[in-house]
């Protein structure tokens, strides 16, 4: 990071426009889709012609896991965002209600201030 400061006189993150919330799982449903998580991310709210919007997430779905990590909270998601992160296709994996969807996802750079 302190290289990208230097170099950039900022640090460079990605976003995908949710706004979010560590959320636990129904057991049944875990068990059914054979998550190894307790917990995902509640999409809480989207941004306005966000990545998410693009990728067909919707409030209430559940975010478990971006390009195959695991995303048990806001967190881990958080982490997943970096900088070479911009541009680059992810499949974003969630739940809407019972059923796990995918659906490809590409996490934009969050603008400078």
């Amino acid at each position: 990071m302190a290289g990208w400061l230097i170099k950039d006189g900022r640090v460079r993150r990605s976003y995908i426009g949710v706004a979010g919330q560590d959320f636990p799982l129904l057991r049944k449903v875990a068990r059914f889709h054979r998550l190894a998580l307790e917990t995902g991310v509640l999409v809480a709210g989207l941004e306005p012609d966000s990545p998410a919007i693009r990728a067909g997430l919707a409030e209430g779905d559940i975010v478990v896991a971006l390009d195959g990590v695991p995303t048990p909270a806001v967190a881990a998601l958080h982490r997943f965002l970096t900088a070479d992160r911009i541009g680059e296709r992810a499949i974003v994996t969630f739940l809407r209600g019972a059923e796990l969807r995918r659906h490809a996802i590409i996490p934009l750079e969050i603008p400078a201030r």
